[in-house]
């Protein structure tokens, strides 16, 4: 994969990131060995004169932009605002002086967020606009689908070569665990695992945990997004996924289970649930990229267990 650009650098924001690690990966195990990944202390995505600089000294014939500020259901409640414009700016910075530089190809990565709250399940790409988007994150799905409006115009006006990619919900060794901030997955590892180590009685759980996710293993997002990079050509956007959905309730009871929790999973009502239903489509992907999840979800998280065990035996140790 990506033999066009072997020869280029390849810029991947966000790389040093969940997600961004295992894409940066990917790229260099394609024979990339000139992968750059801008980090936020030098230059800041948000601002336009950091993002012309780092276009200006690297100069990148690929582009991948996961860059993002997100978090669980609580932190966009807590920040809609500031993840509504920084996510904006970021996207359309990028997306500008790609242009601007001539990279020779730009793959925006957007988010499951984008989807109308009621969209069919399951989301068809085609359905994207046809709705508004659950209101507990829609300030940070709104901000990333304005990329896909801005690769689909640069691509009328300029003849700019982009592509957008809608992962579903993402986990996987090395996910974020902070419970102020994580998804679900690593959220519920981390409050079985404590209440285990306790001998806790019971872990309190947010909504009534009716609502579906679908969740992709990081692993296989990250080849999912090179495939796209290496492939993939249209203008329509493309999701990323497994096509099989789980109650959050047979989630946190999955997970109990692997963790050897015995306690009660108690139900927390009074807070959100979010969208309804998350399942994607995932024909596109295969047809036009070949792209097909491999990691079965149980396994994926039993991986994921094991990591963050081992890493919770590192800190103990002080290493």
């Amino acid at each position: 994969m990506l033999e066009e650009w072997r020869d280029s650098p390849v810029v991947v924001t966000g790389g040093a990131g969940f997600f961004g690690r295992e894409v940066v990966n990917v790229v260099r195990e394609a024979g990339c060995e000139e992968v750059f990944v801008p980090r936020s202390a030098e230059y800041d995505l948000t601002r336009e004169t950091d993002v012309d600089r780092m276009y200006r000294e690297v100069r990148p014939g690929l582009v991948i932009h996961l860059a993002a500020r997100v978090g669980g259901i609580g932190a966009n409640q807590a920040n809609p605002g500031s993840f509504f414009y920084a996510n904006l700016l970021m996207g359309a910075h990028m997306v500008e002086y790609a242009r601007k530089y001539g990279a020779g190809k730009f793959v925006g990565v957007g988010t499951v967020c984008s989807y109308p709250k009621f969209a069919p399940t399951p989301f068809r790409e085609d359905s994207i606009w046809d709705g508004y988007p659950e209101e507990t994150n829609a300030p940070y799905g709104l901000a990333k689908k304005m990329v896909l409006v801005q690769i689909q115009s640069y691509r009328r006006q300029y003849g700019m070569r982009g592509i957008y990619l809608i992962p579903v919900n993402l986990y996987g060794p090395g996910d974020n665990f902070d419970l102020q901030t994580s998804h679900v997955i690593p959220a519920l590892i981390r409050k079985c695992e404590e209440a285990r180590s306790s001998g806790a009685d019971h872990v309190d759980l947010w909504g009534t945990g009716s609502p579906t996710r679908e969740f992709l293993y990081v692993e296989d997002a990250a080849r999912g997004v090179v495939l796209a990079a290496d492939r993939y050509e249209g203008d329509e956007p493309v999701n990323l996924g497994t096509g099989s959905e789980v109650p959050i309730r047979g989630l946190a009871e999955t997970i109990a289970r692997l963790t050897g929790f015995e306690g009660e999973l108690r139900w927390d009502s009074s807070r959100p649930d979010g969208q309804p239903r998350r399942r994607l489509d995932v024909s596109r992907a295969k047809e036009r990229f070949g792209f097909e999840a491999r990691m079965p979800l149980e396994e994926g998280i039993r991986r994921t267990i094991d990591w963050y065990r081992k890493q919770c035996g590192a800190e103990a140790k002080g290493t």
